[in-house]
């Protein structure tokens, strides 16, 4: 028989099964919240800035989107969904459902680094015919801009080779380690997030100057998911180190390679222009 004292005054369930029944929820719900996170970011980077541009088209004051534009934007839109409802499906149980739509996750993931691959040049060759083209008044800050842009081709760069590897690895161990995978899974969205996190215009940043803060901001978007498991396992899981691992080199290579004489006159021949 239960006694008074091994009841809590909260509908007569004990403390510790109650703990039990929080820790179990977030366990289950911690990486719906993290992938829902990601989406809010992205919307509102996105959605005020391309509202700008749009309007900007129409006015013209600048060229129309490129279509590989459009299709990089319904791909990424297409994957966040899809890596909001795998986590959401995991999360209830579903994990036939989640296997199914494993495969899209591969086909979209794969789609989207040709497509980004496609786009960084078009974007490039774009930006530097304007400042070609550009009138004498305009011409010194069109070409500045032009610098900005390789500058950015860093960052871009840096998110389509890693966005590859995580996801390879995050797939290769989908059936001998679910743990490793699910968060492998997520990391490898959050390293897109600098492209977000740069069009926010009223949070503080160090662009053009440095991208300190497109790192720092991916780290604090994933803090949450991080400081659950250092507080469930009383460790860094394995996905982090392995994050952290293949992450460091292109991102002490950017930081090196930024905004330097030797990265400007290489980017150039990379677009041969």
């Amino acid at each position: 028989m239960t006694t008074i004292a091994q009841t809590s005054a909260v509908g007569g369930a004990r403390p510790d099964v109650l703990s039990g029944d929080r820790t179990a929820f977030i366990d289950r719900w911690i990486y719906v919240f993290t992938a829902a996170g990601f989406i809010v970011i992205v919307l509102l980077g996105f959605i005020p800035d391309s509202l700008g541009k749009m309007a900007a088209v129409e006015a013209g004051q600048r060229p129309p989107f490129p279509v590989v534009l459009h299709v990089h934007a319904a791909l990424m839109g297409s994957y966040m969904l899809l890596l909001l409802t795998q986590t959401w499906l995991v999360a209830t149980g579903q994990i036939a459902r989640h296997r199914l739509l494993g495969t899209l996750g591969a086909v979209l993931a794969a789609a989207l680094v040709v497509v980004g691959f496609v786009l960084i040049p078009t974007i490039y060759h774009q930006v530097f015919a304007g400042a070609q083209a550009a009138p004498p008044p305009a011409k010194a800050q069109a070409t500045a801009f032009v610098g900005i842009v390789e500058n950015i081709m860093l960052l871009q760069l840096r998110i389509g080779f890693l966005f590859s590897i995580l996801v390879f690895l995050g797939v290769a161990a989908r059936v001998t380690d679910p743990g490793f995978h699910k968060r492998m899974m997520i990391l490898s969205i959050a390293v897109a997030l600098p492209a977000a996190f740069d069009r926010i215009t009223w949070i503080p940043t160090t662009l053009p100057g440095r991208p300190v803060s497109s790192d720092l901001y991916v780290l604090l978007a994933i803090a949450p998911m991080f400081l659950w498991d250092i507080y469930r396992n009383r460790r860094i899981h394995r996905a982090y180190w392995v994050w952290l691992a293949v992450a460091a080199p292109f991102t002490v290579a950017v930081h090196a390679l930024w905004d330097t004489p030797f990265w400007h006159a290489t980017a150039k021949r990379l677009m041969g222009v």
